[in-house]
């Protein structure tokens, strides 16, 4: 596909009157699902989308391709900021080729990818960030004592490590802290990280000392996402291949609160709101449920994917849903109400159901919302991260070419993405930032304390509704 992109760029002009080389017909026609009709060629895609077919349509088969919007190759790249690699013996059994998981810490200090089978390696994220600014002799000129530059660390589960996350009882807000002792662990001082493993069971992790503190056991099958609650709660929710979602309670020494039926496939992925009230969750069969968190019911499902979703992630003030499926799309909904907001397409025109619900090149593997709330990364399977403005959905901000992605999350600052691929390595990209403006401010301040229920009763005029709801 991307040999055809160059071949219309280099043969298809916007100037309707330059004559075109006698063998490009020819050409389009040993191109594999490729409309031969020049005419509509010569056209823009928004002039396509909105004209009916003309008669001169031939298409080999099932699928017609044009050509993306104009302004998508002008977009520059995401710069590269670091990237980690595995390392070590590539013979060693217990690293693999594959990072499937990653996830930053909420304070910044650690990141912590799996690489491979067993092993689990903890970054001191905040001392690589700012190294280039630390000067020890400067430090030592002035008389102070330097602080001892932290060491990675890396964990053995044991099994395989399908999904990492990291918790503690300090509220992702900031705006308060709950300070719970516990007989074998300080939750209110200390970072855990939990880790997802083949069996279906759950390790939770001491991250400063290195040692094991809860097992968590009821899975049958392979836990394929973990999310702690962002209140402090040391809610714990799993998702798994056994069709279930749990929550479990870490304060109360790890026994379980609830188990979520109602998938009839493999849950993929589950996110949490900002105010902890509502659990998304997605798998197969084009699932997409939301859970309402004070009395563990199910409040609705959302309909529209047509292919699995395999991956979903709240804005920062729970206005917005966004999930990523198999079948090329990234939709962004209202949890509320159920309403499509938009829809992030990764082929030119959107695909056919046919082709959206089989197995194709340009499955979206992950997404992940910025912390702004005007941001969407994207990895999809046609070698490419990209960074949405959630205004537009027809050219992405920023993109960068990457091979075999399978992973992406924000830092806590928002400054950088963090996105795994199958040969084990982590690539940082900066991403897209701006001062936002007020009105975007007052809205994330608003929406993040009054549903989209609650909005249509407010007594405002209806243009400013629509902005509160992200209609427009």
């Amino acid at each position: 596909m991307e040999l055809y992109y160059e071949f219309v760029r280099n043969c298809v002009s916007s100037n309707a009157d330059m004559d075109m080389p006698c063998s490009c017909e020819e050409c389009y026609r040993n191109y594999k699902n490729v409309c031969t009709c020049i005419d509509c060629l010569m056209k823009s895609r928004r002039d396509l989308c909105q004209q009916s077919p003309c008669e001169n349509h031939d298409f080999i088969g099932d699928i017609e391709y044009f050509p993306p919007h104009e302004d998508y190759y002008k977009q520059a790249d995401a710069e590269i900021l670091y990237q980690l690699k595995p390392g070590g013996n590539p013979n060693d059994q217990k690293a693999g080729a594959e990072t499937w998981c990653s996830a930053f810490a909420p304070d910044n200090s650690y990141f912590a990818w799996s690489c491979g089978h067993r092993l689990v390696r903890l970054v001191p994220w905040k001392h690589k960030i700012n190294n280039n600014e630390i000067e020890e002799d400067e430090g030592k000129q002035q008389g102070e004592q330097t602080l001892p530059t932290p060491k990675e660390k890396v964990i053995d589960c044991g099994e395989h490590v399908w999904a990492v996350a990291f918790g503690s009882s300090v509220s992702s807000k900031c705006h308060r802290t709950v300070n719970i002792s516990f007989h074998r662990f300080n939750f209110g001082k200390d970072l855990i990280l939990a880790t997802g493993l083949q069996s279906g069971r759950i390790k939770t992790w001491d991250v400063s000392t290195g040692g094991i503190l809860l097992y968590l056991i009821d899975h049958k099958e392979v836990i394929r996402d973990l999310q702690f609650a962002p209140d402090g709660s040391m809610f714990l929710a799993s998702a798994s291949r056994d069709k279930t979602l749990k929550v479990w309670d870490l304060n109360d020494d790890g026994n379980m609160k609830k188990t979520l039926k109602g998938h009839n496939g493999w849950v993929y992925s589950c996110s949490w709101s900002p105010d902890a009230k509502i659990l998304a969750s997605v798998g197969q069969n084009k699932t997409v449920i939301l859970w309402d968190m004070s009395d563990y019911s199910m409040m609705r499902k959302l309909t529209g994917h047509q292919n699995d979703v395999v991956a979903c992630d709240f804005s920062p003030d729970g206005a917005l849903l966004a999930t990523g499926s198999y079948d090329t799309r990234v939709i962004l909904w209202d949890p509320y109400t159920g309403q499509k907001i938009r829809t992030f397409g990764h082929l030119f025109p959107p695909p056919s159901c046919i082709f959206s619900g089989g197995s194709n090149d340009f499955w979206v593997r992950h997404i992940s919302f910025s912390h702004d709330g005007c941001h969407i990364a994207t990895l999809c399977d046609d070698k490419y991260v990209r960074f949405w403005s959630i205004y537009n959905e027809e050219v992405p901000v920023k993109k960068a070419q990457l091979v075999n992605a399978l992973c992406c999350n924000y830092s806590p600052d928002g400054c950088c993405l963090a996105t795994g691929t199958r040969d084990g390595n982590v690539v940082f990209y900066m991403a897209p930032m701006r001062v936002q403006k007020l009105q975007h401010l007052c809205r994330l301040s608003v929406r993040r304390v009054l549903p989209s229920t609650k909005v249509d009763a407010l007594p405002i005029p209806q243009k400013l509704m629509g902005y509160l709801k992200y209609e427009n």
